[in-house]
């Protein structure tokens, strides 16, 4: 098995996680392969290598048994957690967390990462309502959304560019970018139908 720890500051201790994981191992005569330990990064940053080094090790079931101290010392977020756990589950490796007494190996553990999937799965359905009722309340009020349309003349371009003008012509001419003069007519080879937007 695993023990993971983690701090948010330089100037903090994982010591007082560390000590309550280990004894937690040695009651359940628990072989430590290692403890991978993050100091001075903060919960919300994907990037923490000693979580990475034992998600891989978990991956590879180098180890059957993640042990952390509290939910928030490992996940960035609830959905994070649940999707964690879930894929740990397909794995066959188990999730322990010391201070909310949760064994994903036992049947009561089990049920509470039903309950927590189910609040996940609840909040994804929130974001995604809050998300439409934001489109359908822009569309009311006349906002346009999607790609905004051309606001310069594509017929002028054309036109300027077969009678052999520059790029940067061009661009000066309409008062475009000419990276977005060079991309639209280097593109409209590729997509003949540009030509009528």
């Amino acid at each position: 098995m695993g023990i993971y720890a983690r701090v948010s500051t330089k100037d903090q201790t994982t010591e007082n996680q560390l000590l309550d994981l280990r004894r937690y191992c040695e009651s359940r005569e628990w072989k430590v392969v290692g403890e991978f330990v993050d100091h001075g990064i903060s919960g919300a940053k994907d990037d923490r290598p000693a979580l990475k080094e034992i998600m891989t090790l978990a991956r590879k079931r180098k180890v059957d048994v993640i042990l952390v101290w509290r939910f928030d010392r490992f996940a960035r977020s609830l959905p994070h957690l649940v999707n964690t756990l879930e894929e740990l589950r397909i794995l066959g490796v188990d999730f322990v967390s010391y201070q909310e007494s949760i064994d994903t190996s036992t049947p009561q553990g089990r049920m509470m990462f039903g309950i927590m999937a189910s609040l996940a799965e609840f909040e994804r359905c929130l974001i995604r309502d809050r998300v439409m009722a934001g489109i359908r309340r822009a569309r009311e009020e006349g906002k346009q959304l999607g790609r905004p349309k051309l606001t310069w003349d594509v017929s002028k371009a054309l036109k300027m560019r077969a009678e052999g003008c520059s790029y940067q012509k061009i661009a000066d001419t309409l008062s475009v970018n000419i990276s977005t003069i060079h991309s639209f007519l280097k593109n409209l080879g590729k997509n003949p139908k540009a030509a009528s937007l």
